[in-house]
């Protein structure tokens, strides 16, 4: 199938694929087609996509594994960038750990553990990679990964940055980035810890996970943010949610806060099931529920 865009003067070395179906891409497995769905090989391939796609007045959206995705059924006008060849962790001093943004969470905290660092136990059963856990500040158990975040690497404006967590905005679930940045790296500071110390926390981390996230389906995690003092999966079952469908999406009956694809859902089910249980979240406890997934694509 033709690119609907010319990539004569393109120089890439990764990989290139036109009219890519986002539902192969996302952990919903529900989305249209991108028009350019690009695989850069390091840095400065991802700087000549990026100078191509700014002269073709392209626009253009990075993206990780996509386990916290939801992406529309008539697809993205553009290219979506994968980083997921952008997966070297490394030692960097004492320490510090230098993640690239494709790395698998769990990944990171094997490397820290063979080298006697600890911390971040907590993000080994969340799915995806470092830089969607940067991206939504992921945590668990009242620890966000960007508290143990020393500095990243930004792509920004065509050049490499590093920026000091005290020079950023962030908080719980959130990440504020000026447009068109891309996280590149993160670079963590660890405490010393026993290497079966890190063990018992991926344990106890994934046994907890397996037991109440462990839906059966197709999922994003997380649909929607913990109101402050509030948890999202309760008001969700107060409103009685709980096995709701729309189409092909449901709400989990494992865990509440979990929507779920059964097998055939649309990204249209997934929308209209989110909006009926805002609805009624909002009738029974007066609390307006925010989506923790990032939703795009044409509409």
């Amino acid at each position: 199938m033709n690119c609907p865009y010319d990539t004569t003067r393109l120089s890439f070395r990764g990989q290139l694929l036109c009219h890519e179906p986002m539902s192969l891409h996302t952990s919903l497995k529900v989305g249209g087609p991108a028009d350019i769905f690009a695989i850069p090989e390091d840095a400065d391939d991802l700087r000549q996509l990026l100078s191509w796609l700014g002269e073709q007045d392209i626009p253009w959206l990075p993206i990780g594994r996509g386990y916290n995705l939801l992406v529309r059924d008539k697809g993205i006008r553009g290219a979506v960038i994968s980083l997921e060849r952008f997966n070297r962790i490394t030692a960097v001093g004492e320490g510090l750990i230098t993640a690239e943004a494709g790395a698998e969470n769990l990944s990171l905290v094997r490397f820290a553990q063979k080298m006697g660092l600890g911390g971040i136990g907590f993000i080994s059963g969340i799915p995806g990679t470092i830089g969607g856990a940067i991206k939504m500040n992921a945590g668990a158990y009242g620890e966000g990964i960007l508290e143990r975040t020393d500095h990243l690497t930004l792509l920004r404006s065509g050049t490499i940055h590093d920026f000091r967590m005290d020079e950023l905005d962030y908080g719980y679930r959130h990440l504020r980035l000026a447009d068109g940045d891309i996280v590149l790296a993160a670079t963590f500071r660890l405490d010393e810890r026993e290497p079966h110390h890190t063990e018992e926390e991926i344990r106890k981390d994934t046994e907890l996970r397996r037991t109440k996230h462990n839906v059966g389906y197709p999922s994003a995690g997380s649909f929607f943010k913990n109101p402050h003092g509030q948890a999202a999966w309760r008001l969700i079952d107060t409103a009685g949610m709980r096995g709701k469908n729309v189409g092909g999406a449901q709400v989990s009956e494992v865990h509440s806060n979990f929507l779920v694809n059964t097998g055939k859902a649309t990204a249209q089910d997934f929308l209209d099931l989110a909006a009926t249980i805002k609805n009624a979240v909002m009738t029974t406890s007066g609390v307006t529920l925010e989506e923790e997934v990032r939703i795009v694509g044409d509409i």
